[in-house]
């Protein structure tokens, strides 16, 4: 990162009359765990399907003060369990992060598993803000019975749940639209956050989001050049996009991105058809209204 990238993403927002960004999909993880992760980014495991360089591979510290140079006002500790007994851990660690980093909303996970419903409990008594559910990753169905108790103790709580449920960049055996709608038709209230706007399946979420009055999308990756290689946003549905505009929220992925994270900015500021206020919306607005953050006092 170089002062250079700073100033040009603060440019961005401060040209915006905003504050500062809110980032709803980034990553901090125990160091062996993001070890892992980048190791099959380098790989480029099936479920990456591509080369995939990680453009912010830097130690934690380094990280958390790269978000805030360029005016990440809060960010997220995405965690996620790719099998039982990793979920409980990975929450422990997450929460002593966002006690260490009060910029960090306080994130936390669960995986189909006996138990899940305790450890999801005591993550809602703790305070967390935000829940991470990678269906991909986790290899699950979201309507598993085991998790029963657990989306109704989210839905009660009203804590939001970015869920990685598109099938991109590669298809899981319980990504796409369908098992989310089967879910909403049992917790209408559920506040998810679908990562990614869903890709590549952009228009079947975004008639669940208009549809569904607690679900959002988040534009982490989307209208890239990165992912228009493959997976571009359909044109058709650009006009759409406006009209989900107030539940649309901003993420980037950092720091698994294989771009600047000013690109990721630009590409959302470039969409067809939108304007200032969209944008306001989309980079902060929206976010701190969902997680009830303050704007900084005058």
């Amino acid at each position: 990162m170089s002062d250079d990238e700073a100033a040009a993403v603060q440019r961005i927002w401060s040209g915006l009359g905003l504050p500062g960004i809110i980032d709803v999909h980034t990553h901090f993880m125990p160091k062996s765990v993001m070890d892992k992760v980048w190791n099959y980014f380098d790989s480029a495991g099936p479920m990456v399907g591509r080369s995939w360089p990680i453009t912010y591979r830097t130690d934690e510290a380094h990280r958390v003060e790269t978000l805030r140079s360029f005016g990440v006002r809060r960010f997220t500790s995405l965690v996620y369990p790719h099998k039982p007994q990793m979920a409980a851990w990975l929450n422990q660690w997450s929460a002593e992060f966002a006690r260490e980093t009060p910029d960090c909303l306080s994130t936390a996970t669960f995986y189909p598993e006996p138990g899940a419903a305790d450890y999801v409990g005591a993550a809602i008594h703790a305070g967390t803000r935000l829940f991470k559910a990678h269906i991909q990753v986790g290899d699950y169905d979201p309507n598993d019975p085991l998790l029963d108790d657990v989306w109704g103790m989210i839905s009660d709580s009203g804590i939001p749940v970015v869920t990685h449920c598109g099938s991109g960049p590669q298809p899981g055996r319980f990504t796409g639209p369908e098992p989310v709608r089967r879910l909403l038709r049992r917790h209408p209230r559920l506040p998810l956050i679908v990562a990614h706007m869903g890709m590549p399946e952009y228009g079947e979420f975004l008639d669940i989001c208009l549809d569904s009055a607690a679900v959002h999308l988040d534009t982490t990756m989307a209208f890239t050049a990165f992912v228009d290689e493959m997976m571009p946003f359909p044109a058709g549905e650009q006009a759409r996009l406006r009209d989900a505009g107030e539940r649309i929220v901003f993420g980037s992925d950092f720091p698994n991105i294989p771009y600047r994270y000013r690109d990721a900015l630009t590409a959302v500021t470039a969409v067809p058809g939108i304007d200032d206020g969209w944008l306001r919306g989309v980079l902060h607005d929206n976010a701190a209204r969902l997680f009830e953050i303050a704007l900084p006092s005058a």
